[in-house]
């Protein structure tokens, strides 16, 4: 290899993975003025923008509209029943995924991001051999490797989807996103925050929805107080909640369908199975040989809070290691990788403190611990949370569901003091938390925010009215 050609194939970063943690390394780091290629063995977005994050959306607004239609009359609207016509549902998720998919991809090489189609494996030497569709291969080598290979689905024995290109009734978050007609009867097995996104979704489709989860609860980790009014409004929407349960097989029925059986002896007849027990990290085709990169037992390249790994120079990020899955911390743990690159100062991700939004209906929204987490960390707390439905906002929409709960460490005087956590539940929640999340994050006080004004009428002013409320003073609740 002569020296141009040695310089042509070496750059300051490479990036394996094209998903939200690698393509945001890519373009953070080509921003900074560094020269970049990244690795990516399918379309551009990975599975926030292919089949998760992105088309699981797509579904949910599918269902809003339904659900709005439906309740049209309320509005005096009389637009009759509304019926679903889930293949174009399925086209219009596509074309926005499509869309984004072709922008992101061309924005990337208008940056001069080169970009490599394959599967990227290391070597030593932050050496990637990139295995090309066509069976060829090429080699680059980095400065700096980012690792960014990203989840797949967790699957459970014994319900395994078919092979591509067939069709069955067990699908993983994959297939959900490709179907074209709805199932009329879907069993959910996991109740987290996925599981609860499409079983939200069905039901507001129409079709008759069961939640197994082996937990003694669905939604675990939240605050109670949130979770409960999911629930509730799950069962209003004859959602089938069973949890403590363990599914042990099923059976399918010859018609598209199966049975589902329950470790306590009963069963459950659907037409459409959706495994959502989680993702797993997916460094099954990273290679490492020869590298000091290791992979934990559960999978998971391991780092230290700077997402470094072993091996000097080459760094982990997004779900291939073991924080949040959550598209917005892959990107801000390229930006921390990046700033090291730059040799620029910068401080470590406090996962403790991370936003996190689930879009059943209602929606979720939270930063911070909840009441529970909080005391058990030692924090003598004050908590206030009020109901939308108190908000003139929410009656307008038709929107009541919904609490906003805020917990605030209690001052020496028995005063409320810093914001710990702000959980929310409700109309566009997902939408709202930015003002808990500066808070919790800044560790401002009560104080200090409850002098902050909202516009009226909006959402957001629960916010406002739950933190001037812990001031012991109040307007409207």
């Amino acid at each position: 290899m002569n020296a141009a050609q040695d310089q042509a194939d070496r750059f300051d970063v490479v990036v394996i993975g094209g998903g939200p943690a690698g393509y945001g390394s890519a373009l953070y780091a080509t921003s900074a003025g560094l020269k970049v290629a990244i690795v990516e063995k399918d379309a551009m977005g990975g599975t926030c923008l292919n089949r998760g994050c992105i088309p699981a959306k797509a579904y949910l607004e599918t269902a809003a509209v339904h659900r709005h239609v439906t309740h049209a009359a309320d509005f005096g609207i009389n637009a009759g029943a509304p019926t679903v016509d889930f293949a174009t549902s399925q086209a219009r998720k596509q074309k926005i995924v499509d869309e984004i998919v072709k922008g992101l991809t061309a924005f990337m090489g208008s940056k001069k991001i080169t970009i490599l189609s394959g599967i990227g494996h290391l070597g030593p030497g932050k050496t990637v051999t990139v295995a090309h569709p066509d069976g060829s291969a090429s080699t680059v080598t980095g400065d700096h490797v980012i690792l960014a290979a990203g989840s797949v689905p967790r699957l459970i024995p014994g319900f395994e989807p078919p092979p591509p290109g067939h069709r069955g009734p067990v699908m993983t978050s994959d297939e959900v996103l490709m179907l074209t007609e709805l199932p009329a009867r879907v069993a959910v097995i996991g109740g987290g925050a996925i599981g609860c996104e499409f079983a939200s979704t069905f039901a507001d489709l129409g079709s008759t929805v069961t939640i197994l989860e082996g937990l003694p609860k669905i939604l675990p980790g939240l605050d109670p107080d949130v979770a409960n009014v999911v629930v509730r409004a799950f069962k209003k929407q004859r959602i089938d909640i069973r949890t403590g349960v363990q599914v042990t097989g099923h059976t399918p029925n010859g018609h598209g369908g199966t049975t589902v059986h329950l470790g306590d002896g009963t069963s459950v007849e659907v037409d459409a199975v959706v495994v959502s027990v989680g993702r797993r990290p997916f460094a099954d085709q990273l290679g490492l040989e020869g590298t000091a990169v290791t992979v934990t037992d559960r999978g998971f390249v391991e780092v230290d809070e700077y997402c470094r790994t072993g091996e000097p120079g080459v760094f982990a990020v997004g779900d291939l290691i073991n924080t949040p899955q959550l598209a917005h911390v892959g990107y801000a743990e390229a930006i921390l990788v990046t700033k090291q690159i730059l040799g620029e100062p910068c401080a470590p991700v406090d996962y403790d403190r991370v936003p996190w939004a689930i879009y059943c209906h209602p929606e979720v929204a939270f930063v911070g611990p909840s009441e529970e987490a909080a005391r058990a960390a030692g924090h003598d707390v004050v908590v206030a949370k009020h109901q939308f439905r108190a908000n003139s906002r929410a009656k307008i929409l038709g929107e009541l569901d919904g609490l906003v709960k805020v917990i605030a460490r209690r001052n020496a005087d028995g005063t409320a003091g810093q914001i710990l956590g702000v959980h929310m539940v409700g109309p566009w929640v997902t939408e709202q938390l930015s003002g808990g999340y500066l808070a919790v994050n800044w560790e401002a006080t009560v104080a200090e925010v409850a002098e902050f004004i909202q516009p009226h009428p909006s959402l957001t002013e629960l916010f406002g009215e739950t933190v001037l409320s812990l001031t012991g003073r109040s307007l409207n609740v």
